[in-house]
């Protein structure tokens, strides 16, 4: 566990076990708390490296929007991996987290040995769902903004984030949330998911209605990728089924031979 300067910020990273570099990312409003149940199953035989996103958990948190962009979010990626000594790595996440990990791949396709894309969607292509979505981010930005984490918490804003528990959530910037939100997840572009040329696993909750769709395109759209539905799983499909979940990644990474 460390918290160092990669990208101008304190960054908060976890290692466990050793081999092959496994990285995952969270979710939005997610810490590496969220990964308990994967850690003791993927760091068994690879190097797992967890991490919280700036504005996020202990890593800090700027008070300035500008210091928040998804170019700032792949950058302190590709910092990390090269602070940690690290050339090549599986790189994946869930959301945002898996959000993060495509744009890598696209940008930074030599650190990518392959992807591991959970309760993702790809970006928006079309200017007025974009639009519907920003008004949406821009009104849990002005809850956070107003009335701190416990009015974020009791809001439709907050109900596909259950991979967080309450306490945890409480322990979080409103500030940095909220600028992460504003200067991520507004305007969101479309990843050119064709460009992506790494073994990729797909997995989603069945009962992730929003994003099981979106999985499907993003299947659909990536050559040779594989997809594979958890059941009895929402939008935290490593939170409510980990069994299956840790099952469908290993059995990736054993046919990659890794």
């Amino acid at each position: 566990m460390s918290k160092d300067l990669i990208n101008g910020i304190g960054l908060y990273h976890e290692e466990h076990g050793s081999g092959f570099p496994l990285l995952l990312a969270t979710g939005f409003s997610g810490t590496t708390r969220m990964w308990s149940s994967q850690v003791p199953a993927l760091s068994k035989n690879h190097r797992l490296i967890i991490y919280d996103f700036r504005g996020h958990g202990q890593t800090d948190a700027p008070r300035d929007l500008s210091r928040y962009s998804m170019d700032m979010m792949v950058e302190d990626q590709r910092q990390l991996l090269r602070h940690l000594g690290i050339r090549e790595a599986v790189v994946g996440g869930l959301s945002l987290g898996g959000l993060v990990a495509m744009w890598l791949a696209v940008r930074h396709s030599e650190l990518v040995r392959a992807l591991v894309v959970a309760d993702t969607g790809p970006g928006f292509r079309n200017p007025e769902t974009r639009a519907k979505w920003d008004q949406e981010r821009l009104k849990a930005s002005h809850l956070l903004e107003t009335g701190g984490m416990e009015a974020f918490m009791g809001s439709e804003h907050a109900k596909l984030d259950y991979y967080t528990t309450p306490e945890v959530m409480r322990t979080l910037d409103p500030i940095g949330i909220s600028n992460v939100n504003r200067g991520v997840l507004c305007n969101l572009q479309m990843v050119p998911l064709e460009q992506i040329r790494v073994p990729t696993l797909v997995l989603v909750g069945e009962l992730d209605k929003d994003f099981v769709p979106a999985s499907e395109y993003i299947h659909k759209r990536i050559p040779g990728s594989r997809l594979v539905v958890i059941p009895r799983a929402g939008h935290g499909a490593n939170v409510d089924n980990p069994e299956a979940f840790n099952q469908a990644v290993l059995s990736f990474l054993r046919e990659l031979g890794l």
